[in-house]
């Protein structure tokens, strides 16, 4: 198997930016904000750092894509600022909002030429229906596999990197059959079903529900400003400031989801669950968790 190159941050969304220092996006954020030195505390701007230390250098092109969000120009801003704070002055934002502009000639020029990537929020069906099959998502699936790229997603841009994709759900009703809808995401990472926002919003039985209907998938549920770093595609570390649940369906025994109708409650024997915190290390290939360690 091939060793991938590229890197690639999964974030659990409401990631904290440097660029809200001065609360101008309207951001709460901005409360915990050090404005004497303009900068975050550390824990609040690891993602951004390691983000930054992965592109190892301040001279790489970084390209913003908002095109998951209905209001772009918003989604992108405080990205495009926070880097620029940080020292790289050659940002941009790829403003692509339909196929047809995925088709053009200058927006792939520059997905064959930036370093960095970053997909903002908003809806994942947005991000497959627009990219699905065209030229702008394969150069850059091809980067990240032999290029040393890095490409980050953060909430809707997290869970559309995944081959299986989590497009719609309630959580109160998550474990009732039918009720989680799955499609296809962009593949970079295989046997993975990520979701988002997954503490605030109790959205662990979405997850029970991906992963039963598919248990060869593991379940990754990503709280907000936590994300993971992937190298190799291969191995999970750990970043920011929050939780991260794995969900192994390798070991489930029994499930009633084959023979109940939709609407009707699942029954799951044996299901494993991990619990991630910021240094935790986990190895999808041995799905083996390794603690951060201190000492």
């Amino acid at each position: 198997m091939q060793k991938i190159k590229g890197v690639l941050i999964i974030i659990g969304g409401d990631l904290y930016l440097p660029s809200e220092l001065n609360g101008t996006n309207g951001s709460d954020h901005a409360t915990k904000t050090d404005t004497a030195n303009g900068k975050l505390p550390d824990i609040e701007s690891a993602i951004v750092t390691r983000f930054c230390e992965a592109l190892k250098g301040d001279t790489h092109r970084i390209e913003i894509i908002p095109t998951a969000s209905e209001i772009p120009e918003k989604a992108s801003e405080s990205y495009v600022q926070t880097f620029r704070n940080l020292g790289y002055k050659n940002v941009g934002v790829l403003d692509i909002r339909n196929r047809e502009d995925a088709r053009k000639k200058d927006f792939i020029d520059r997905v064959r030429k930036a370093g960095g990537f970053m997909f903002t929020g908003g809806n994942q069906l947005r991000l497959t229906t627009i990219f699905g099959g065209t030229e702008v998502l394969e150069i850059l699936y091809h980067r990240y596999v032999h290029e040393p790229v890095v490409i980050a997603g953060t909430s809707a841009g997290a869970m559309v990197m995944s081959d299986t994709m989590i497009y719609e759900g309630s959580s109160h009703e998550a474990l009732q059959k039918g009720e989680v809808k799955l499609s296809h995401g962009f593949g970079f990472i295989q046997n993975i079903i990520i979701d988002t926002h997954f503490v605030k919003r109790g959205r662990i039985g979405r997850l029970f529900q991906a992963v039963v209907s598919n248990p060869a998938a593991l379940g990754i549920g990503l709280g907000e400003d936590t994300g993971l770093l992937i190298r190799e595609g291969n191995i999970q570390e750990t970043v920011g400031s929050g939780l991260i649940i794995v969900v192994d369906g390798s070991g489930i025994r029994h499930t009633n989801m084959a023979s109940i109708a939709d609407g009707e409650l699942i029954s799951i024997e044996n299901l494993s669950v991990h619990v991630l915190v910021p240094g935790d290390v986990f190895h999808l290939s041995e799905r083996k968790l390794v603690p951060f360690r201190t000492d």
